[in-house]
């Protein structure tokens, strides 16, 4: 049997090397910590909202009573509003980052747009409420309604899919399009039928997580307008018009978590794990349109 090279021990134990290890271990932690709260958090809400979570619960209509109260009109706000707010700015996202990655020059104005665009990505969701309430329910006379609340989401929503659109058209390689050049194709022609096609996956996708996010925001909508369980019922929140003053599924939750009465914690709770579904349904959606149609691109 040959020695062992007394060489090979050494550099194994080298400071690099253990600095090395050190360093993974640590970020290993980093990464396990998120995800021990995450299912910790999800278990405690779970465990708060076993006594109202089912089917009732669901199909219910808002009522004092915390023991039978529901949460359909606010859920069937949210979805309307989720509708809306992608069908404004999905559209106006795909425009801008169209202009901006396929027409616009790379000029100073052009650079300053795009920087202040990332900006307002990074603007919290209170501050593009306060400019709904001004521009959509003052200024332009939506008032308390379905649509204003949906046109406020959309520009929370807005800038990243600028962005979303922008970056994902840039990274189409640009031997394609010079490809389609040669054989005749129009500049237009060259954008939605090679160009769009191979960048549309990662936009859906993106766009799906964008609007996922926009489904659990509160306070654009409190600002707007939204009413919360007791004005609702009193109220009329909704009732299937966009003109109409209008609830959605997180403003509930905050009305149950600020009522003095502890017995609403439990509705809140469950409140919390069908509005963490509905999130959670978007992004798949999201995540299996970019598979099916890279597929179908592919193919």
């Amino acid at each position: 049997m040959s020695a062992r090279d007394p060489s090979r021990s050494i550099r194994g134990r080298t400071p690099a090397r253990i600095g090395d290890r050190i360093f993974v271990a640590v970020c290993a932690i980093a990464a396990a910590l998120p995800l021990v709260a995450l299912v910790y958090l999800v278990l405690q809400l779970l465990i708060a909202a076993a006594p109202r979570i089912g089917w009732s619960f669901i199909v219910g209509q808002p009522a004092l009573d915390a023991h039978g109260s529901g949460i359909l009109p606010a859920l069937a706000g949210s979805v309307t509003l989720v509708a809306l707010t992608a069908l404004i700015a999905l559209p106006v996202g795909l425009a801008a980052g169209i202009y901006l990655a396929e027409y616009a020059h790379a000029t100073r104005l052009t650079r300053w747009t795009e920087r202040n665009i990332a900006h307002l990505a990074a603007v919290p969701s209170v501050v593009y409420g306060l400019v709904g309430l001004v521009v959509f329910v003052r200024t332009i006379g939506f008032g308390r309604s379905l649509l204003a609340g949906a046109a406020t989401l959309a520009l929370t929503v807005l800038p990243k899919m600028v962005i979303t659109t922008r970056d994902a058209m840039r990274r189409v390689p640009r031997a394609l399009r010079q490809a389609s050049y040669a054989l005749g194709a129009t500049r237009w022609r060259t954008i939605r039928h090679v160009v769009l096609p191979m960048a549309m996956p990662t936009i859906i996708e993106r766009a799906a997580l964008s609007v996922a996010r926009a489904i659990g925001e509160a306070s654009p909508l409190l600002v707007v307008g939204a009413l919360g369980y007791g004005v609702a019922e009193t109220r009329g929140a909704v009732s299937g018009s966009s003109s109409d003053s209008f609830t959605a599924l997180p403003v509930q939750v905050w009305a149950w978590l600020t009522a003095p009465d502890q017995r609403y914690v439990a509705n809140a709770a469950a409140g919390m794990i069908v509005l963490l579904v509905l999130m959670l349904l978007v992004s798949a959606l999201g995540v299996y349109l970019r598979r099916r149609m890279t597929r179908a691109h592919e193919g």
